[in-house]
């Protein structure tokens, strides 16, 4: 069941859609499930579709989680932007390391995807994270990713 704002609306994927630039098929969330300042937990079931648009050879590798785990990172840094900033400053993925990929392939695992990413640093222009992607009681990935927002703004 997905979480809800303050106002009710429901973090479903139509929300999370509207809120990261990853549209159709790529949306790859289908809804948050608990977030607060420094985590957020994501559901996702696109895993297992013929259609995921990541998928090469007719299977989903691993390393596509990391996909995953970003997508929800931009979704925390939406529901955590200031309200009154005009529009969420862009992230790019710049780095991931510590990466520990415990199974080969995605599209072969039954379960939800349970997507955890929390903030373990934060300015203005860069985050950490640490991820998860598990299903289950099992972790299929784990690592950190650096994210550097509106990186426009960084060239002078």
């Amino acid at each position: 069941m997905p979480a809800l704002l303050e106002s009710g609306t429901p973090l479903d994927q139509t929300w999370i859609a509207s809120h990261i630039p990853h549209q159709g098929d790529m949306c790859l969330l289908e809804h948050v499930q608990a977030w607060d300042a420094l985590n957020i937990s994501c559901i996702a079931s696109s895993h297992r579709s013929a259609s995921n648009p990541l998928r090469s050879n007719r299977q989903l590798g691993i390393a596509n989680g990391i996909e995953y785990a970003a997508q929800a990172m931009a979704v925390h840094g939406a529901l955590t932007a200031p309200r009154n900033q005009p529009a969420p400053k862009v992230g790019y993925l710049v780095s991931v390391r510590g990466v520990n990929m415990h199974v080969a392939r995605l599209d072969d695992i039954a379960a939800d995807l349970l997507i955890k990413a929390t903030c373990i640093m934060a300015n203005e222009n860069n985050m950490l994270y640490e991820f998860r992607v598990s299903a289950g009681e099992n972790i299929l990935l784990e690592g950190r990713a650096a994210v550097i927002l509106d990186a426009n703004a960084l060239i002078t």
